[in-house]
């Protein structure tokens, strides 16, 4: 993103400083979302679900003891749902990445265009008052 005319860094590069971390616990906790999200998690999930919830609906027995430990239909499915909005999370982040990447590449050639549109037509720019680029 460019800059503001003042000097300053916009909005987007002060909010995205803001979410790179700066100390060890805080890129630990980064990994989490990753971990989530990730597909072995969600097939454990899946089957923890397919054992706690979907045997007892269709009469198989299961021990307190492992409903104790595994949780409860309760707690699997908003633990998948935690993985989906994990998910989407890291895919938005991605995304946004991305974009920014795109649109400083974007700004480049269009600087890159500007100095090369006033270096062949220096005269007509110098005839309109238009400044020569840095």
């Amino acid at each position: 993103m460019p800059d503001s005319p003042d000097g300053s860094s916009s909005d987007f590069d002060s909010l995205a400083d803001l979410a790179v971390p700066q100390s060890r616990l805080d890129r630990a906790l980064g990994f989490v979302p990753r971990v989530l999200a990730s597909k072995p998690h969600i097939f454990f999930l899946l089957g923890l679900g397919l054992y706690l919830v979907i045997l007892p609906l269709v009469g198989v027995a299961v021990s307190a003891k492992a409903e104790l430990i595994g949780g409860n239909y309760t707690n699997v499915t908003s633990d998948i749902g935690a993985c989906i909005a994990a998910g989407g999370t890291l895919h938005l982040i991605h995304q946004t990445r991305r974009r920014h990447r795109l649109e400083e590449e974007r700004l480049q050639l269009t600087r890159q265009m500007h100095k090369l549109l006033f270096r062949v037509h220096a005269e007509d720019a110098a005839a309109m008052g238009a400044e020569p680029p840095e």
